[in-house]
C-alpha cells in the first residue's frame, strides 16, 4: 500500500502528462487552415496588417490563450479564426490537435489542422485591421520543396548592464553561494528557423514550423499506407 500522500500525489497526475509550468510561458492557440482547390489541398495563409505586431508577415490565424476568455486553446484557435478570418465557426472542421511546440523564446502553440469549408478565397471577410490579405498554396509544393534550415545560437545570461551602464544580477551567484561557472554567460543550445521560399510570400519562423510537422506527418502516413 503507498502511503495516503502518495496516493492523493498518483491520482492527482495526469493520465497525458502536459508541459510542465506552461501557465508561465505565453500560451497562443493557431489554427492551421486547409481548402480544396481544384481537387487538390491547399494551407490558406493570412498576411497581418502592416501597423500591428509582427505587420507585414505571413502567419495562420491565432492569439494568445487567455483562459477566463477560452476555456480550451481549439476554443481560443476558433475564435481568432472567426475574427480575423471572418469565417463561421461552423464552416470550420477541427482534424485533430498537433504536439505543442516550445519556443525558446517562452512560447508554446497549441495547433489545429482544419478544415474549412468555402467554395473560395470570396468567402471569406478578412478583418482590415489585422489582415492585409489572404492567399493559398498548394500542401504538395511544400512536400516537394524542403525549407532552408539555419541555427541560431542561444545564450544564458545570469547578468546584464543596463542602459545607464549598471550591472543587473538576474542570478545572484556569489550571494547564493552557487558554483562560480554561472556568473559568466553560458550556451543554451541552438534555435532552428526554418525558411520556405514559395512562389507568393516569404513562410518562415514558427509558421514554417507547423508547417513542416504537417508534412512530417503526411509523408508518415502515406509510408506506412
Amino acid at each position: 500500500m503507498l502511503p495516503s500522500e502518495l496516493e492523493l500525489l498518483s491520482s492527482a497526475l495526469k493520465r497525458h502528462p502536459g508541459i510542465m509550468g506552461k501557465q508561465r510561458f505565453f500560451n497562443a492557440a493557431v489554427l492551421i487552415p486547409l481548402l480544396e482547390v481544384k481537387g487538390e489541398l491547399h494551407f490558406l495563409f493570412q498576411k497581418r496588417a502592416r501597423d500591428i505586431r509582427q505587420g507585414g508577415e505571413v502567419c495562420f490565424p491565432g492569439g494568445e490563450h487567455e483562459p477566463e476568455a477560452d476555456r480550451l486553446c481549439q476554443e481560443t484557435a476558433l475564435r481568432e479564426a472567426e475574427e480575423e478570418l471572418g469565417i463561421h465557426r461552423e464552416r470550420i472542421t477541427l482534424l485533430g490537435q498537433m504536439d505543442t511546440l516550445v519556443s525558446p523564446r517562452g512560447i508554446t502553440v497549441d495547433s489545429f489542422p482544419a478544415l474549412l469549408d468555402i467554395g473560395g478565397l470570396d468567402d471569406l471577410a478578412p478583418e482590415p485591421r489585422e489582415v492585409e490579405r489572404v492567399f493559398s498554396l498548394p500542401v504538395s509544393w511544400f512536400e516537394e520543396n524542403e525549407p532552408q534550415t539555419y541555427w541560431l545560437r542561444l545564450q544564458i545570461q545570469p547578468s546584464y548592464i543596463d542602459g545607464s551602464g549598471e550591472k543587473v544580477d538576474l542570478l545572484p551567484v556569489d550571494a547564493l553561494g552557487l558554483p562560480q561557472r554561472y556568473a559568466s554567460t553560458w550556451e543554451g543550445g541552438g534555435h532552428r528557423v526554418s525558411i520556405y521560399h514559395p512562389p507568393e510570400e516569404i513562410v518562415w519562423g514558427l509558421t514554417a514550423e507547423l508547417i513542416r510537422e504537417v508534412v512530417t506527418h503526411l509523408r508518415r502516413i502515406r509510408e506506412e499506407g
